[in-house]
């Protein structure tokens, strides 16, 4: 039971801080990308699950009607950091240690970890990209940011090459002496995005999630798209209803 002396917001950080770290840790109760415990059923595997049916601001949306906005500009400070890489069953997940930061409109996000999706959850106007990033920051004050990093297939991405080389299989946790990954080269130069309230998009779907989703894809390489489609076929939850929430986009 949520304290009730929490604000609002906190509490959903909370409860959705909460996820992440029983998903890190293999805790969580057991659901899918298909059957019986896909994601329409995913508001019935467990309590605190509702949120996947009954919410109204869910992830991921078809990004199509969009309002254009003088967004403040997205502000990493990402350097190397050695990661640890998790298959959880559902991704592959890269946590980091503390120090990689995002500012935005004056907002300051610590990277908690980033996952990959395939296809990419979020779609451009009817078009989904080969996979996607979603890099998880976390607020001081519990709240989410989450950057979306599209990636197509094309010319490798030298940032990301290291880590595809490493994927464990399922149940594995990695780690790699000597390997430090280049944050910042994951990024696109362009770093206009899209802007909106959402949700996680796996259980237990909390809301209140701040979403920035860049719109200038990067590239990886068949090879390293192939090498995760060998662990994960598809991995993404369908498109939910915008219900009437308006996408800023940046100038």
């Amino acid at each position: 039971m949520k304290p009730a002396f929490l604000p609002k917001t906190l509490s959903i950080a909370l409860v959705a801080l909460a996820h992440l770290a029983a998903h890190a840790e293999g805790a969580a109760p057991h659901w899918a990308y298909a059957g019986h415990e896909g994601p329409a059923h995913w508001s019935e595997l467990a309590p605190g699950f509702e949120a996947c049916a009954s919410g109204h601001r869910q992830s991921p949306i078809n990004i199509d009607r969009t309002v254009k906005t003088a967004l403040p500009a997205l502000e990493f400070r990402y350097a190397s950091a050695a990661p640890t890489l998790v298959n959880n069953g559902h991704t592959i997940q890269v946590n980091l240690p503390p120090g990689q930061m995002l500012s935005v409109g004056g907002v300051s996000y610590e990277l908690l970890q980033f996952h990959f999706h395939t296809p990419s959850e979020e779609s451009i106007r009817g078009r989904r990209a080969a996979m996607v990033a979603h890099f998880v920051h976390k607020a001081a004050d519990g709240s989410l940011g989450v950057v979306a990093v599209l990636i197509q297939q094309g010319k490798p991405t030298a940032a990301f090459e290291p880590l595809f080389r490493h994927l464990p299989r399922e149940g594995e946790t990695v780690t790699v002496a000597g390997l430090a990954l280049d944050l910042a080269g994951m990024l696109p130069a362009d770093l206009g995005y899209y802007d909106f309230d959402g949700s996680l998009t796996t259980p237990p779907c909390s809301e209140g999630v701040h979403w920035m989703v860049l719109k200038t894809p990067v590239t990886v390489g068949r090879r390293q798209i192939d090498a995760f489609h060998h662990l994960f076929r598809s991995n993404a939850r369908p498109l939910q209803q915008a219900n009437e929430r308006v996408v800023k986009e940046s100038m």
